[in-house]
């Protein structure tokens, strides 16, 4: 015995190492390994990133290069349930064998968390979970609208929250929170809510609340579809979302314009508490009437103050009193006085007849003179006006009579009816015959000014319907060679000619490449057929 181990052939540590891990990465090369991630910290400080993969009975090492991780399109999370596809080796230093992970795939749970991320970033760029988008909620809402099941606790907390801070108005619409009709249920639930009319017999909501217990994600992806999401964020009425317990989040978290961890808490955001809101209104109703307090004394002193350096009643009016005593003291013998004044006056121009018989013929001789240069002056200014008068018509008559000797030498045997005093009649019956005809022609003037204005606004149209540039604003261009002139046909073009394309928002320059057809014939050839850009 002791022989045939003398004769066995010996190997080091090392090389049974290497040999089990030649054997195991030979028959192991490629493979796919499912199982639950545990015991991932991140990258390592190298960048390398360790962890395990276990399921209910066993366990294996895993290990993610640094340039393989970065290459990842899903990074592992603890917990999570993957796929990975990798390579087995051993790890000669501790006699352990391993998995080099090179791609990493989500499976069960794992797959509803990359979905959910995947929807997550797609609805947060169209900018749904913006907080531009979130709006306050109203400090003291009369009705709230709760969406959620009828018969959870749910209901019950959210009520009896209410109760205990502020009894308002209820509104429950009753849904399925969890299964597959859920996300539809929801949905429907809020849209009906926003549907409300405002004076209809169901009063609509001033707030609602999504609400839910607690749950695992299969349980609460309802409120994470995007039917759901949507609603939330088409909704008028500012919505409280309060979905599972202060861990769960759900994509109806996002878009809600307030999260509550809770349903409680849900109820708490939605009202203030009715004491110490009365108790806040009596505050400051004492405070108001502690202020006007204030107020009012501050305006009684000040008017006070201002009263002190006033004088006395008594003491404004006492002058004018004095004044009006010395005045009334005087009145009388001023009257006495005035009277006296009056009387001396009387007595120096009393009237007698013979005064008054004088100041009667002074008078009348002074009108009389008066008549006199009158009737000089008119006899003057008569005689004056007549002697212009016969030079004027002296001057008229030859002038008038020239006129009427032309006239007479053009009409012939109607020159002997032909007067001065006939021509101005004629002349005058001329002016009222033809002031009719003048407003006739301005009238005409104006409306045949506007009817060629209307033909002319009508011609303008007709050139744009038929213009070339109402054809280039729907896509197509126009070919122009070196002179600017157009082009027609393909024929009328050579190959490198330059050439000009000019669409409905400016040119473009171009060249001509290939052989172009021929304008008349026979049809074109396959080769004369390629396109000539």
């Amino acid at each position: 015995m002791s022989d045939l181990l003398t004769n066995a052939a010996e190997f080091t540590v090392s090389e049974i190492a290497q040999a089990v891990k030649r054997t195991v990465e030979d028959g192991f090369g490629h493979v796919r390994v499912r199982g639950e991630i545990s015991g991932f910290r991140g990258q390592h400080g190298s960048g390398h990133a360790y962890f395990t993969l276990k399921d209910d009975a066993a366990s294996i090492d895993a290990v993610i290069w640094k340039t393989s991780f970065s290459r990842l399109r899903f990074k592992p999370e603890e917990g999570m349930e993957v796929i990975a596809t990798g390579r087995l080796t051993t790890f000669p230093r501790s006699s352990k064998y391993q998995i080099v992970i090179e791609q990493l795939e989500p499976a069960g749970a794992g797959a509803l968390m990359a979905l959910l991320e995947e929807r997550r970033k797609k609805l947060a760029a169209e900018g749904l979970f913006d907080r531009d988008r979130k709006r306050a909620l109203p400090y003291l809402p009369r009705i709230i609208g709760v969406v959620t099941s009828p018969t959870g606790a749910v209901i019950r907390d959210i009520l009896h929250r209410l109760e205990d801070r502020f009894p308002s108005h209820v509104l429950v619409w009753p849904v399925r929170v969890q299964g597959d009709t859920c996300a539809a249920e929801v949905s429907a639930a809020i849209i009906g809510f926003n549907a409300l009319p405002v004076d209809g017999p169901i009063p609509r909501p001033d707030l609602l609340i999504v609400a839910r217990g607690g749950g695992s994600i299969e349980d609460l992806w309802g409120f994470n579809e995007e039917a759901v999401v949507r609603a939330v964020a088409a909704s008028t009425i500012p919505v409280i979302s309060a979905v599972g317990h202060e861990t769960d989040v759900t994509l109806v978290d996002h878009v809600a314009d307030l999260r509550a961890p809770t349903p409680t808490a849900a109820a708490e955001a939605a009202v203030p508490v009715r004491a110490e809101l009365i108790g806040y209104v009596q505050d400051m109703g004492q405070r108001q009437r502690h202020a006007m307090r204030r107020l009012a004394q501050g305006q009684r002193d000040r008017l006070r103050a201002a009263g002190a350096g006033l004088p006395r009643p008594a003491d404004l009016v006492s002058v004018s009193r004095q004044r009006l005593d010395h005045a009334g003291a005087n009145l009388l013998s001023g009257l006495r006085h005035a009277a006296q004044q009056k009387r001396l006056r009387l007595t120096r121009i009393a009237l007698n007849p013979a005064v008054l018989r004088q100041a009667a013929r002074d008078l009348r001789l002074r009108l009389a003179d008066a008549q006199r240069r009158t009737g000089a002056s008119l006899v003057l200014r008569t005689e004056r006006a007549g002697t212009v008068l016969v030079n004027l018509t002296r001057h008229f008559d030859p002038v008038l009579g020239r006129l009427v000797e032309r006239k007479r030498a053009g009409l012939g045997p109607l020159a002997s009816r032909l007067t001065p005093a006939s021509l101005r009649a004629e002349l005058r019956q001329a002016r009222l015959s033809l002031a009719p005809c003048s407003e006739r022609l301005d009238t005409a003037f104006v409306r045949e000014i506007k009817n060629e204005r209307q033909a002319l606004d009508g011609l303008v149209k007709l050139l744009k319907s038929v213009s070339y540039q109402n054809v280039l604003s729907r896509g197509f261009a126009l070919v122009k060679d070196e002179t600017g002139a157009p082009i027609a046909a393909r024929a009328d073009l050579s190959p490198g000619q330059d050439i000009r394309l000019e669409f409905a928002d400016g040119e473009i320059g171009a060249k001509v490449s290939g052989t172009p057809g021929k304008r008349k014939g026979k049809a074109a050839t396959p080769a004369a057929q390629e396109s000539l850009f």
